[in-house]
């Protein structure tokens, strides 16, 4: 069963899909799959040199990143291109892993956590979507604890993804992980025994 794994930014997401993988879930990253294509030598990082100048990189051929996000991140054209580079090459690998998970592993759960999921509108390829929620209220106090963020830049965070309430109403399967931490891990437990996966 492939499922894909949402929230918002710091509604413990990352708890969730280390919890889903400790129960024998098999995960896909997308995030980490991101960082990959931008490694030295991959021909995505090549076309976003090309697109961005060679002032992206530093000097042993890695990626800048604050450089990089410094260009995407003031200018919303920018981030397109870039979005345009990497996107596609992204989706590509974690469908490539998600086929062959399931194909050698039919009897496991792939889970592929992917931020921002209902933004990029993939939500179709996935038998259900799981979001992790927590109110928005919980949400930016967790963000400046975590983050050591002011109000005004965690709102702004927040406000640049999709508001966790839509989320929560599209989604096929709510973790509410407002409360304590062996709350959530109860909804988890119940979820796996459903599919019949513990």
């Amino acid at each position: 069963m492939n499922i894909g794994l949402t929230g918002g930014i710091a509604t413990g997401k990352s708890s969730v899909s280390a919890y889903l993988a400790s129960k024998g879930a098999l995960l896909i990253d997308a995030d980490v799959i991101a960082r990959e294509v931008m490694l030295p030598g991959h021909p995505v990082l090549a076309a976003a040199v090309q697109r961005f100048g060679q002032a992206i990189l530093n000097e042993d051929g890695t990626l800048d990143r604050k450089k990089l996000g410094s260009i995407v991140f003031q200018q919303p054209e920018e981030r397109k291109a870039l979005e345009a580079i990497t996107h596609p090459a992204i989706r590509k690998e974690m469908r490539d892993r998600a086929t062959a998970y399931e194909l050698n592993h039919p009897d496991k759960l792939v889970v592929s956590d992917i931020p921002l999921l209902y933004e990029s509108g993939l939500e179709d390829g996935f038998a259900e979507v799981m979001v992790v929620y927590v109110p928005r209220a919980v949400q930016l106090e967790r963000l400046m604890s975590r983050d050591q963020m002011n109000r005004a830049d965690a709102e702004a965070r927040i406000a640049a993804q999709m508001d966790i309430e839509r989320k929560k109403e599209r989604a096929d399967i709510v973790i509410d992980n407002s409360g304590s931490w062996e709350q959530t891990e109860q909804q988890l437990q119940s979820f796996l025994t459903h599919k019949g996966l513990l």
